[in-house]
């Protein structure tokens, strides 16, 4: 490595460091022991548990294997590889506009064939009007001081949401009833993106769930988050995108959708608040 890498990525790097370090301490192992039963320098064991050297995926099922936690490689694998790509600014995956952003997605978006995705404060990307997407990437474009090539980035959306009408795929939405009343693009263009969020619940491989305000709750709200089969999940953040993929924490996510999932209301329930949002706007 030429340049000192992120905060965010020096912490992943830790944190995995420290997930080594336990599994040697849960194996009743001194550094200098592990060590000579891996055949390496005592040197190496503390780089490696001091994060300041990252470990090859032959250094981590040595590790786990000499601490007999074979059964952990594959989620500490995954940790390391996307150590260094997990956390990217939105500046940075933003510098040549949105357009390219929309597109680069496309080949995921037709491979994975089940999406759950979480919403708390804007409609998905998968289930915007076209009105809906103008007004929110124009916001974005603006906030973040990106060049502006909207009406490109808008196509590349919707031509990219096509996958909920073709293909073999699977959709479930869970939205906050927040999602319903903040008004994105002025009334008119809001009360249109609602409208399609109705006539979507109609398409056969779509999910939409509503989790009323005020619903008693044991899973509080969190950040937006995209789940692509068992592969992977996008976490949006206000100044960046996560992505994760070791296996325990996709769970996790899984886990989180589900306890989600369980408080949302679906079919004429939610669509009693979608429609008292529409009257809402007057």
């Amino acid at each position: 490595m030429t340049s000192l890498p992120s905060s965010s990525v020096q912490a992943a790097r830790h944190a995995l460091a420290s997930r080594l370090r336990d599994l040697r301490l849960d194996a009743g192992l001194t550094g200098r022991s592990l060590a000579s039963l891996a055949d390496w320098q005592p040197s190496k064991v503390s780089r490696l548990e001091n994060a300041k050297t990252p470990p090859s995926d032959a250094d981590i099922r040595t590790w786990c294997r000499v601490c007999g936690a074979d059964d952990q490689a594959a989620d500490l694998i995954a940790a390391s590889r996307t150590a260094e790509s997990m956390y990217v600014q939105w500046r940075r995956l933003q510098r040549s506009g949105l357009r390219r952003l929309q597109e680069s997605r496309v080949p995921l978006y037709e491979r994975t064939r089940v999406f759950r995705v979480y919403c708390a404060s804007v409609v998905p990307g998968l289930l915007q009007t076209e009105e809906y997407a103008t007004a929110l990437l124009t916001n974005v474009t603006e906030f973040h001081g990106t060049p502006d090539d909207v009406g490109e980035a808008v196509a590349a959306r919707l031509e990219r949401s096509r996958v909920i009408r073709e293909g073999d795929h699977r959709f479930a939405f869970v939205l906050e009833e927040s999602v319903l009343r903040h008004v994105v693009g002025g009334a008119e263009a809001m009360a249109g993106q609602l409208g399609y969020l109705l006539a979507s619940m109609a398409f056969p491989a779509v999910s939409i769930g509503i989790i009323p305000a005020g619903t008693p709750r044991r899973m509080w709200t969190v950040e937006t988050f995209n789940i692509f089969d068992e592969d992977r999940v996008h976490v949006e953040l206000l100044t960046a995108a996560v992505t994760v993929t070791a296996p325990g924490e996709v769970a996790q996510y899984a886990g989180a959708f589900a306890e989600l999932s369980s408080l949302a209301v679906y079919g004429a329930p939610a669509r009693a608040l979608i429609t008292a949002a529409i009257d809402a706007l007057g």
